[in-house]
């Protein structure tokens, strides 16, 4: 899911959905069903699960089973049945069973870079411009769940149980934790994974079976281990002094760094899996998970409206 003045939905169906925020939202003389309705929808590829999605200049990103497929929004918004723009397949052994999963990407308008964490334990970057490969992060010893950048640093969580810090412009990674090594945060029954990673200037945020985690970036000391009502972390994420999160719990929080809830918004989903936020043009949070609904939140405090998946 990505919002971007409209919102992404994706099913394990090969089928992606397109909603008009400006006008669910920014209703005018008032939000009539067929708002809520999707704008667009088109098949991706039949038998094939969708796994990530990222919005890339005129580009919308889709992470599947061995490959990222890329689709003109002009076209998506013009035409009943769009054609696939180009396809970047994801290398794999000769001797491998299986294609992994994309499951995380992220693109860099630096270089214009596609970055994918995938199934095989690897983190692989490619140009959008060609779709070449430029170069394969390896040093997970499980499946990767999600990858964040800022500037030249990259994060990384595995299921491996680890958050491995990257630096561009080295071979290989330059930090690594195991939050399921510290006894303020590990949670045995929930297992070591790590659903989610972010950072800033000056801090390291996780969480996934260990507690959700804010540690100080160059000491790698952890500042606060948050006390929530969770069964494992798979979003984490910065926004402005504060720090977004939700996983397998009621509730997405709002916190700020010394561990205080700002607010629970009630989630429509079990678990969620997906939340993203833009500024402009219409400033929102947008939450999906384990449900065929969409919650959508205009402050970060509160749920204002939700959307019902209906094909």
């Amino acid at each position: 899911m990505k919002a971007s003045g409209v919102i992404k939905f994706q099913f394990t169906c090969p089928q992606t959905y397109i909603f008009s925020l400006q006008k669910i939202l920014s209703p005018g003389d008032g939000l009539t069903p067929s708002c809520r309705k999707a704008e667009y929808h088109f098949s991706v590829k039949q038998d094939v699960q969708i796994c990530s999605m990222v919005t890339a200049d005129k580009f919308l990103l889709i992470g599947m089973v061995g490959e990222i497929t890329g689709w003109d929004w002009k076209t998506i918004t013009t035409s009943k049945n769009p054609k696939l723009a180009f396809s970047i397949q994801i290398p794999t052994a000769k001797d491998a069973l299986e294609k992994p999963d994309v499951n995380s990407l992220l693109y860099s308008k630096v270089g214009g870079y596609v970055y994918a964490g995938c199934g095989d334990n690897k983190i692989y970057i490619f140009s959008l411009e060609d779709g070449k490969l430029i170069r394969i992060m390896e040093g997970h010893d499980d499946y990767i769940h999600s990858i964040h950048n800022m500037g030249s640093q990259l994060v990384s969580a595995s299921e491996d149980g680890s958050v491995r810090l990257w630096d561009m412009r080295q071979q290989s990674h330059t930090n690594t934790v195991q939050p399921y090594l510290n006894d303020k945060l590990t949670r045995p029954e929930l297992g070591k994974w790590i659903g989610a990673a972010a950072i800033s200037e000056d801090w390291l945020l996780c969480g996934g079976g260990p507690r959700l985690s804010l540690w100080h970036l160059r000491s790698l000391d952890v500042t606060t281990a948050f006390h929530l009502d969770d069964y494992g972390i798979h979003v984490a994420m910065f926004h402005d002094d504060r720090i977004m999160a939700g996983g397998a719990s009621p509730y997405f929080y709002n916190l700020n760094y010394t561990g205080d809830t700002c607010a629970q918004i009630p989630s429509s989903s079990t678990s969620i899996y997906s939340a993203v936020y833009q500024e402009t043009p219409i400033k929102v949070m947008c939450m999906a998970g384990s449900s065929c609904k969409i919650d959508l939140c205009t402050n970060f405090s509160y749920r204002d409206q939700i959307l019902t998946f209906a094909p």
